[in-house]
């Protein structure tokens, strides 16, 4: 939901009942919105039915996060528009000028009528998550806000880099610094609620 006085662009809505995605690693955050990990990368039956199943949830334009891989072939092969913006995560900090070159990307995605757009990276705990907040934050979306529908959509999602986007988003935005102060603190209040084990949600996922 917007939270400031700049008109917002045409934001995506939650839909009250989400596509349920039966092979995909993907969650919708909102009707237009996904954020997800990669294609299956040992099983090209899998990684095809997957594909599928996005395209025919409606996925026009694909973000990938990871620095390792690039599935831009495979996507444009399906018609879809994608973007390969690699990153590490290694826990480190993320400059403002990635920020601003992604979230430009998929805003301008969603600007058009009738697209979706999905941020993944590998396992999509943090990097595509992180996309996917910031997204919303472009919107207009109030940063607790957008954590909360991040996570909601995807339990496992950490958003590492979340931080880094809200002062990107600040940045961006030249946010009074009592606003900047406030936006934090909240952000580090909801870390503290919806506490989420790193280490503990990797090795899950690394374990199936």
């Amino acid at each position: 939901m917007p939270y400031d006085a700049r008109p917002p662009l045409p934001a995506p809505s939650t839909p009250a009942v989400p596509p349920a995605l039966s092979v995909a690693n993907a969650s919708f955050v909102t009707d237009r919105l996904l954020v997800g990990g990669d294609l299956e990368s040992t099983d090209p039956t899998l990684a095809a039915a997957q594909v599928t199943e996005l395209v025919d949830a409606g996925v026009t334009h694909v973000l990938d996060a990871r620095l390792e891989w690039d599935d831009s072939a495979t996507w444009t092969r399906a018609r879809v528009s994608a973007r390969w913006a690699g990153i590490d995560d290694s826990g480190q900090q993320v400059p403002g000028e990635w920020f601003e070159d992604v979230v430009s990307w998929c805003l301008a995605a969603l600007a058009q009528p009738r697209t979706k757009v999905l941020t993944h990276c590998h396992m999509g705990i943090n990097r595509g998550p992180s996309v996917g907040y910031a997204v919303l934050l472009g919107l207009g979306w109030h940063p607790v806000e957008a954590l909360d529908a991040v996570r909601r959509a995807r339990p496992i999602a950490y958003a590492a880099y979340a931080e880094d986007a809200l002062r990107w988003h600040h940045d961006r935005h030249g946010t009074a610094a009592e606003q900047r102060r406030r936006d934090r603190k909240d952000v580090a209040a909801w870390r503290r609620q919806h506490h989420l084990d790193l280490a503990t949600v990797v090795r899950q996922v690394r374990g199936g």
